[in-house]
């Protein structure tokens, strides 16, 4: 049987690979127009390690506490979601170099962050709280991708 513990921390661990592959910092990326307040680009991989790791840390919790297995189920349909649109914002920004259509992305993943904490509190708490710091982060990164979407349009 699959621990949650080795489940949730490989889907972490391969968010975090796969958005790192995902986000080239190439010439196309450096010469945007990007606010002031932008953090440093090596500030983003330490950022997502942390989030990411009380995500996993989040989904283990919740799935221990989950009451029966229909909640169980509703946890992993939680993160499974997170997870989907999570993996989606950096292609299209990046790869796609369409950071008007990551602009349209980010809101779902922002929905898929409120529904985890909404979903997770009556489960657990502290796993609902875990995700906070990653619904802050998204929310920085959704006013950051606007800001840069206004700066440099059109994108085509």
């Amino acid at each position: 049987m699959w621990s949650p513990i080795i489940v949730a921390g490989g889907a972490a661990i391969f968010l975090g690979v796969f958005g790192g592959l995902m986000t080239p910092i190439g010439r196309w990326y450096r010469e945007l127009h990007k606010p002031a307040w932008q953090p440093p680009d090596w500030l983003f991989g330490p950022a997502w390690t942390v989030i990411l790791g009380l995500w996993a840390w989040s989904a283990v919790i919740a799935w221990h506490s989950a009451p029966d297995p229909a909640a169980q189920t509703r946890v992993i349909i939680l993160f499974a979601i997170n997870a989907l649109f999570h993996a989606m914002w950096s292609p299209l920004f990046f790869r796609a170099r369409r950071p008007d259509w990551a602009l349209i992305e980010v809101v779902f993943l922002w929905a898929s962050l409120v529904a985890l904490i909404v979903g997770l509190w009556p489960i657990a708490h502290l796993a609902s709280l875990l995700i906070l710091p990653y619904l802050l982060w998204v929310s920085f990164a959704s006013l950051l991708n606007f800001t840069i979407v206004r700066l440099n349009r059109p994108f085509v």
